[in-house]
């Protein structure tokens, strides 16, 4: 009995070791086969979607990522003995710029031959100059006579205004000042932006910017009106680069000391001129009515956009109150000193 009993237990387990056969009725049928296949693949779907939602809120992961450019830093070394500010009183504005520029070290201790240099003016608006809700035409293209003096190979003239860009370089004069002393308009177009990163930014690390213009530029130069401004409560050098994102901008209005202080992380220019020809005291940044605009016969060229500012400030605008708020956080993550007292400055008259 125990010998039946052991060859049936032999038997089992060479049966279990067995390759096994299945006959053709005890395969599933075709469409049995595409279903139990959907109920597979909707499992493993379901377990992807579920571990984006753990470990990919925002929904990036797998998007194609677009390419993202840097902008190089365009400042220069300072010259020996240079001022950080220069602060030019008068009239004749070729004259007052020269002056403000050689106490920041002299263009040509900026602009090198065969240089191309972009200057990116303040085109925001379809306003007459006169306004001063834009920069001056006339001083834009004194600037640019002195910088193709020096021996820049191209100027380029940029901005993407708020408004119609035609009629904002048209109405303000920029776009016929800017020809007409030499250098090359760049109004904004679709393909004109690309995907720029900015580290460490807190509202555009990565953000559609007016690139096309920038390719290829050795120095970058802002010449910015000084205005009252309705939210930041002034725009002057910082605040000018604000013209240079493209994208959804407007909603960086709900944070705007934050989205100013980027932009000073954004943009390290050659250096900078304050265009206080004219003054906007109030209004701002539209204006409309001449008489909210004072005549400030004052142009500043600075190293330190952030000083300029706190300059701009108190000096131009007139104000008492305590600097913005914006200048404050540029100075808090080391893009600027905004005490302008404690710089080096200088300020002549010219006759």
């Amino acid at each position: 009995m125990s010998d039946e009993k052991d060859l049936k237990a032999h038997a089992r387990r060479a049966n279990a070791h067995a390759p096994q056969h299945r006959h053709s009725e005890d395969w599933p049928t075709r469409r049995e086969f595409l279903v139990r296949l959907g109920v597979t693949a909707a499992v493993a779907t379901g377990a992807g979607f579920l571990w984006r939602a753990l470990h990919d809120p925002t929904g990036e992961l797998g998007k194609p990522q677009e390419p993202t450019l840097h902008l190089k830093n365009f400042t220069v070394a300072p010259a020996l003995g240079a001022k950080t500010l220069g602060i030019a009183r008068g009239e004749n504005y070729p004259q007052m710029l020269k002056m403000a520029i050689a106490a920041i070290g002299g263009i040509e201790h900026f602009i090198n031959k065969g240089d191309v240099v972009l200057i990116k003016p303040n085109v925001a608006f379809d306003r007459s100059p006169k306004l001063g809700a834009t920069s001056n035409p006339e001083v834009l293209a004194a600037l640019i006579h002195l910088v193709r003096e020096a021996g820049a190979a191209e100027v380029r003239v940029a901005d993407n205004p708020i408004e119609s860009p035609e009629s904002c370089f048209a109405k303000t004069g920029i776009g016929a000042a800017a020809r007409g002393a030499g250098a090359k308009v760049y109004l904004p177009t679709p393909s004109s932006f690309e995907m720029l990163a900015v580290p460490g930014a807190k509202l555009i690390e990565r953000w559609p910017f007016f690139y096309t213009p920038f390719r290829g530029v050795d120095k970058v130069i802002g010449i910015s009106p000084v205005k009252d401004h309705n939210l930041c409560h002034a725009s002057m050098c910082t605040k000018n680069w604000y013209g240079l994102l493209g994208g959804r901008r407007n909603q960086f209005h709900q944070d705007i000391h934050n989205i100013i202080a980027d932009l000073a992380l954004m943009m390290k220019p050659t250096f900078v001129i304050m265009d206080g020809s004219r003054v906007l005291m109030k209004s701002g940044p539209t204006g409309g009515d001449l008489s909210d605009v004072a005549m400030g016969h004052t142009i500043v060229a600075a190293t330190d956009q952030i000083a300029a500012d706190a300059w701009g400030f108190s000096q131009l605008l007139g104000r008492s109150s305590e600097l913005p708020k914006y200048l404050f956080n540029a100075q808090e993550r080391g893009l600027g000193n905004l005490d302008w007292k404690n710089v080096a400055w200088k300020e002549e008259q010219v006759g």
